[in-house]
């Protein structure tokens, strides 16, 4: 299974042990460490993963997910 948890004023954490990270064309990107950080913020120069530069670019993110979700009737529950 997959987590994606949301940091605080920061980083989307990444955790699993059967997780790839595949670009726009289909290209695999090199996962140096699990769990890994892909970056929110924008401003760091290891795109797509985080680098801390979060913690310079005064990051104001500090809403948390409205609650569970139920899905919509004509959905089926994932299994």
């Amino acid at each position: 299974m997959v987590t994606i948890k949301v940091r605080q004023n920061g980083s989307l954490l990444v955790e699993g042990d059967d997780v790839k990270l595949i670009d726009w064309n289909g290209n695999e990107y090199y996962v140096p460490k699990k769990p890994f950080a892909l970056c929110r913020c924008g401003g760091s120069k290891e795109k797509p993963f985080c680098d801390s530069s979060h913690k310079e670019c005064a990051m104001g993110e500090t809403q948390a997910a409205p609650g569970p979700k139920k899905p919509p009737a004509d959905v089926p529950p994932a299994a």
